[in-house]
């Protein structure tokens, strides 16, 4: 069974360690789909479209990515995709290489497979992710009725499931598909599973270095960003998008998979 990366990918200077971890990527996928921003530096997709089993889609707006890689990973012949956010994912090979595998195998066998972090993981975020997460992670797993970290930015599918949303959902909706997209499976009637790992601790402390950051790095910058208000602001924001796309999610019509 192989697996197809779906990335959604900001770069703020990951591209190096993109390069580095290519052989690894390539191994462990068979191929990958990676969704960027309009605005995104001509020379790094360049570069990208020069790799072997990168495909590179551009959107025509941000709020796109997710749908948009989860999409065109469809075309690159496999049984499994995980999605994930690159920068988070990029850190979990480089920190926790053999865990990231592990949970690439646990995605072989599921319809669908939510990564969550792991308590140690999840408290090296700055207070306004914790704070705000928890609200959005309890109120989603309410819904899904059972109890998920689901902002994790890394999900495993089987093809149907993938072809399944791909279908039943639209573009356009950002964050707000770490509650859309598992919610819809489970009430179409795919099994929704559920894992932690250790690998997925705070990625944004890495922004433009050369390699993942360390924990006191990764301490500081946590300190820092949670200094500032705008911070805290905009992850209630996203939070309520989490939310309101849960509750927007389990009052719509799902018709159920096909196959059952």
């Amino acid at each position: 069974m192989t697996i197809a990366l779906a990335t959604a990918w900001h770069p703020r200077g990951e591209l190096t360690r993109f390069i580095k971890q290519l052989p690894y990527l390539q191994n462990a996928y068979s191929g990958m789909a990676v969704s960027m921003p309009p605005e995104v530096d001509e020379e790094v997709v360049k570069r990208l479209q020069k790799l072997p089993q990168v495909k590179v889609v551009i959107t025509p707006d941000w709020s796109w990515g997710r749908y948009f890689a989860l999409q065109q990973a469809l075309e690159i012949d496999c049984t499994h995709v995980q999605y994930a956010d690159f920068d988070r994912l990029l850190r979990w090979i480089e920190t926790r290489p053999q865990e990231w595998q592990q949970t690439l195998e646990a995605i072989r066998q599921q319809d669908c497979l939510i990564i969550g972090r792991s308590a140690a993981s999840y408290q090296t975020h700055p207070q306004a992710l914790i704070q705000t997460e928890a609200i959005s992670n309890q109120v989603v797993s309410f819904l899904a009725g059972q109890r998920m970290d689901v902002s994790a930015g890394s999900k495993g599918f089987s093809r149907q499931a993938a072809e399944y949303l791909v279908a039943n959902c639209e573009p356009g909706h950002a964050l707000g598909t770490d509650a859309e997209w598992p919610l819809v499976l489970k009430r179409a009637g795919f099994r929704v599973s559920y894992v932690t790992v250790d690998g997925l601790d705070w990625e944004s402390a890495d922004r433009y270095r050369q390699k993942a950051a360390d924990q006191l790095s990764q301490r500081e910058a946590a300190e820092n960003y949670d200094a500032d208000p705008e911070n805290w602001a905009m992850r209630v924001g996203v939070a309520m998008e989490i939310v309101q796309m849960g509750i927007r999610t389990v009052g719509k019509e799902i018709n159920p998979r096909k196959g059952r």
